[in-house]
């Protein structure tokens, strides 16, 4: 039986590569996206509302689906507001998973980012740890937490020190191995394809490290 799925932060750069796999993923019939900006992509599967992230509650009679995927995320340079980033970066996430509950989603995957710690003195960090500790708590049969390092892919902005460093991590993705693995950079796309393998196979552990994305990611190939 096909399944149906929801995705929240479409328009970024994991958002949109996961969108198209799951467009070309005959496992799923239908998907629902959530945005505040429309996508621009037209498929007889997908479905857009354009809505106000922060009153997700105010939809949750349209927030229905088997798996839903949260790409939400936002920079300190975009939202220097700290308030506006834990509406963004925690309040989103949170109240997505809370309705996916409600609604009898059966997996919740949401990225998050390496060093998520709830407890660190690093608002990112801590952040990203807070939202990671109340997503958990949400009743939902299945949720997966996706920790990458520096996300690389095609960018519709250009962050200009993002773009350097990404140009730096691909020079010495290859120096780091062992304990430093986890520290090389990661493909959008194989995020992308890791969130819908385990959402439909599972994985051991609901936290899936930065060093595990692209063997999940080649897994998920060799299935489809």
């Amino acid at each position: 039986m096909q399944k149906t799925a929801i995705v929240l932060g479409a328009t970024g750069l994991t958002g949109r590569n996961l969108v198209e796999e799951l467009l070309r993923n005959d496992a799923y019939s239908k998907i629902t996206l959530f945005s505040r900006s429309t996508l621009g992509r037209k498929d007889a599967k997908l479905e857009e509302h354009l809505v106000d992230l922060f009153k997700l509650e105010d939809y949750k009679d349209n927030f229905i689906a088997d798996h839903v995927f949260c790409c939400i995320g936002t920079t300190k340079s975009k939202t220097p507001d700290k308030e506006t980033y834990k509406k963004i970066d925690h309040g989103i996430p949170v109240t997505a998973a809370k309705l996916s509950a409600k609604n009898g989603a059966e997996c919740f995957t949401v990225i998050s980012a390496m060093g998520a710690d709830a407890n660190s003195k690093i608002f990112y960090n801590q952040t990203k740890g807070k939202m990671e500790q109340d997503v958990m708590v949400k009743n939902v049969p299945n949720i997966y937490i996706i920790r990458p390092a520096l996300i690389v892919g095609d960018r519709e902005e250009k962050r200009f020190f993002e773009k350097l460093a990404t140009h730096a991590f691909k020079i010495f993705n290859f120096m780091l191995v062992g304990k430093l693995k986890k520290y090389r950079s990661v493909k959008s796309v194989h995020i992308a394809k890791t969130m819908i393998e385990v959402a439909n196979y599972g994985y051991p552990d609901s936290i899936i490290k930065s060093n595990k994305i692209s063997e999940l990611a080649t897994t998920y190939d060799g299935r489809n």
